[in-house]
């Protein structure tokens, strides 16, 4: 079933209500307003995603590519060394964002900043972007970062929210970035230049000990 992100359906309604009264009274400026109504058809699809049923498993938080994969000090959730993965959304990727496990929400926090590219290395560093901290088997750190053409970060959950594997947490709106902060418990299974699908691909599984347990990890933060 086609359904679109609740953020899109005001201005999709609009440039229907537009391009019917350009066909009536202006056909020949009633082209472009279709072509553009379509773009935000697509744009704000919001396709079912099914997460994978494997134990431990963290799944992509969003739609696009793999732009970098780096090791870094996480100091605002984690507070320890961290893989972070980011993963670049072009104008043509599904942009609602998702939970990349199952967990309760801890920690939230917004900063305004700059409009940089967001595949650039400081658009992480400097540009406007949304936090959300999940503690379920180990805890992660999800960033939504706005892009040179986004304008407007939206993100669902509140502190106290429990959220699902693949649950949707909120939507960037036209080109962004998302970056995830995994603890170094998580091996990952995804390379810089993989295309990855919010809620289903699998980034990595969290590492057992011998016993066949997952890492234990501290719910303090």
């Amino acid at each position: 079933m086609f359904s679109l992100a609740p953020e899109g359906k005001r201005v999709i309604l609009a440039f229907f209500l537009l391009s019917i009264l350009l066909s009536l009274w202006f056909p020949w400026l009633s082209l472009p307003a279709w072509g553009f109504f379509v773009a935000l058809l697509y744009f704000f699809r919001d396709p079912e995603r099914f997460p994978p049923l494997e134990e431990g498993a963290v799944v992509s938080p969003a739609d696009g590519r793999i732009i970098d994969i780096s090791e870094a000090f996480e100091n605002k959730f984690l507070k320890d060394r961290a893989n972070r993965v980011s993963i670049f959304m072009s104008l043509f990727d599904v942009h609602v964002n998702r939970s990349p496990i199952e967990g309760k929400v801890l920690f939230r926090d917004y900063l305004r900043g700059a409009k940089r590219m967001a595949f650039g290395a400081k658009s992480s560093l400097d540009n406007e972007r949304s936090f959300v901290g999940i503690q379920g088997d180990i805890p992660v750190l999800l960033v939504q970062v706005a892009g040179f053409v986004a304008r407007r970060i939206v993100t669902y959950p509140k502190v106290g929210d429990f959220l699902k594997k693949g649950e949707r947490l909120g939507i960037i709106k036209f080109g962004s970035r998302v970056d995830l902060y995994l603890p170094t418990c998580v091996e990952l299974s995804v390379k810089v230049g993989d295309k990855v699908r919010a809620g289903e691909t699998v980034l990595g599984v969290i590492k057992k000990d011998e016993e066949g347990k997952m890492a234990e990890l501290s719910d303090e933060r």
